[in-house]
């Protein structure tokens, strides 16, 4: 495994040059469509109006421009500076680069905070639990945090099915699922740091110095199926129905394949 400063140049490599964050959430299969939805629905339920947001590891502003649209305040900050000029051609809000363990803002600046993708890029608990202190540390009190992650469990049930269940990679399948450690060198593929379980982000959460600390499923049970079909309104609907019926029920964050933690400074 690499250091972390490997890993934060290939994640500028990965999604400067060869991959659409964008396209992943609007376009290119039912899981996205799914992810957005839910996503939106829960930061509805949790910010209130007009409520001053910093989108950390905010990508091309996919969220900032949809928050920006409902009368919020959006700064954007992200390391990918192919993202960060999207974001400005967006328009609505600003965007600047930056990293998410040590942001440039005042204590106190913003009512709430998003990191939906530092996290899970971050392998080092130090480094998790700094992006976690950055963002209580610019929120006003009673601010809240939504801090996105990968569920360890599906992206271990995706490593066997990418392996097809032949040649399966023992060893770093089992690195997986015991630590939470990305299976494969960062330097080839999707640049993941670190994969959570429910419980394990919500004790991240909680060490970061944070209250009243809540972990959700995104996409819920139906996530794995919804890799396997294309998008589809109704397939949509039904599992957006799905997870929230599934909301509050023990073990079902982890069977989404995206975690959301909100928690109040």
């Amino acid at each position: 495994m690499g250091s972390q400063p490997d890993l934060d140049a290939h994640i500028r490599r990965y999604y400067g040059r060869r991959f659409d964050e964008s396209s992943r959430l609007t376009t290119r299969s039912a899981a996205g469509l799914v992810e957005l939805a839910r996503t939106r629905r829960l930061l509805a339920d949790h910010l209130p109006p007009q409520a001053e947001v910093l989108d950390v590891g905010g990508g091309t502003g996919v969220h900032a421009s949809w928050l920006a649209g409902r009368g919020h305040p959006v700064t954007l900050v992200d390391p990918v500076p192919e993202h960060v000029a999207a974001a400005r051609a967006a328009g609505g809000f600003a965007a600047e680069p930056g990293d998410a363990r040590t942001l440039r803002f005042p204590d106190g600046s913003f009512d709430a905070v998003l990191l939906l993708g530092p996290l899970y890029h971050l392998r080092d608990r130090a480094d998790r639990l700094a992006a976690l202190g950055e963002a209580r540390r610019v929120l006003r009190p009673g601010g809240v945090v939504l801090a996105g992650a990968i569920s360890r469990v599906v992206a271990a049930t995706d490593l066997v099915t990418a392996a097809g269940f032949a040649d399966l990679p023992g060893p770093a399948l089992l690195r997986l699922l015991a630590s939470g450690d990305s299976p494969a060198d960062p330097a080839e593929g999707f640049p993941a740091g670190h994969f959570h379980t429910a419980a394990e982000l919500a004790d991240e959460v909680v060490a970061a110095g944070f209250a009243d600390v809540r972990v959700t499923g995104v996409e819920g049970p139906g996530s794995l199926a919804l890799e396997l079909v294309p998008p589809d309104d109704q397939v949509v609907a039904a599992a957006v129905v799905l997870a929230e019926r599934a909301q509050g029920h023990p073990g079902s964050p982890d069977l989404s394949g995206h975690l959301l933690a909100v928690a109040r400074r």
